[in-house]
């Protein structure tokens, strides 16, 4: 792993502890179904949404299946 790359997970997991969905969105966008349930999370209970975002960042931060998507469409 990149030191850059550990620099901004550490930077998303600070602002997942200050404002829970804020990480999330910046590891996954706004209309990612992470978000969304950090969100209702959040809104439910400070502390669940905290937990939420710092295991969506970590844990299924690095398991993204979007790369095929992003590859260009040309051979």
């Amino acid at each position: 792993m990149a030191s850059s790359s550990r620099c901004a997970t550490f930077l998303e997991i600070l602002l997942a502890i200050v404002v829970p969905p804020l990480g999330v969105f910046f590891r996954d966008g706004c209309c990612s179904c992470e978000f969304l349930i950090c969100v209702v999370l959040t809104l439910l209970g400070y502390v669940p949404g905290i937990i939420y975002a710092v295991y969506a960042i970590v844990v299924r931060g690095g398991q993204s299946n979007d790369q095929e998507y992003l590859q260009p469409i040309y051979p």
